[in-house]
């Protein structure tokens, strides 16, 4: 039987009479990246701030790693290895780069927290930049950093909210490789919101299409791209 690392079970998020999201379902596998598109206001983010704790469930259950973590708070499933970032960058632009990476890694209990932002620094290829003060980067850069600080602490599972928006088509393909890549080194399991279709069928194992709050099609990269109401909807007739 497939152990899954996080599971969203028939989760809803209504306000008064709005049903942002509304009966969704989602697993993530040891070391899988699931893709989740849809248009502007289709639910993607409420369903990622549900899952970390920002958003009250209105009905449904958030397990990780095999444990019931529905009414814990975003700290509380940050220590548990559930992290995320957002779609604007969280980086402090008058810290120096690895200075910042260790600050997060403390702040999260990391016993060896130097050690810890060496390792993600490295992994991202941010470990020459060290000293650099993080406004003084390029924007791909100042994004990989944001991914840095996701990667702390070595979390099992990564929420990532459109973190390929402003970049170029080179540096998009390129933080999308260190994405995938260090999935697989790290074991991490991700899920990805992202407007990018390159990047979105590129990276992921599965994929997951989200109208009006509910989930429309789920699948393999190849299963959604041949999904009719898919390609009408979102990826066009030359999907």
């Amino acid at each position: 039987m497939t152990e899954f690392v996080m599971q969203a079970n028939d989760v809803a998020i209504h306000y008064g009479g709005v049903k942002a999201v509304d009966g969704v379902s989602l697993t993530l596998e040891r070391g899988q990246i699931r893709g989740l598109i849809g248009p502007n206001g289709a639910g993607k983010t409420t369903v990622i701030n549900a899952i970390t704790g920002r958003s009250r469930l209105t009905r449904g259950q958030i397990m990780l790693r095999g444990e019931d973590v529905s009414h814990t708070d975003v700290v509380e499933r940050r220590r548990r290895g559930l992290s995320r970032s957002f779609q604007r960058t969280s980086v402090f632009g008058q810290m120096p780069v690895r200075k910042q990476v260790e600050l997060a890694s403390h702040m999260m209990g990391v016993a060896d927290s130097a050690a810890d932002a060496d390792d993600v620094l490295r992994e991202l290829s941010l470990d020459r930049l060290g000293p650099v003060v993080a406004a003084d980067l390029g924007y791909g850069e100042q994004r990989r950093l944001d991914l840095a600080l996701a990667l702390v602490g070595r979390p099992a599972v990564l929420l990532l909210d459109e973190p390929m928006a402003g970049l170029s088509v080179k540096e998009s393909l390129d933080l999308a490789q260190h994405l995938k890549a260090l999935t697989s080194r790290r074991d991490i399991s991700v899920l990805l919101v992202e407007h990018d279709m390159d990047v979105v069928f590129g990276i992921s194992d599965v994929v997951t299409v989200f109208e009006l709050g509910r989930v429309i099609a789920a699948g393999t990269p190849a299963q959604v791209r041949t999904d009719p109401r898919v390609r009408e909807a979102y990826l066009g007739s030359a999907a």
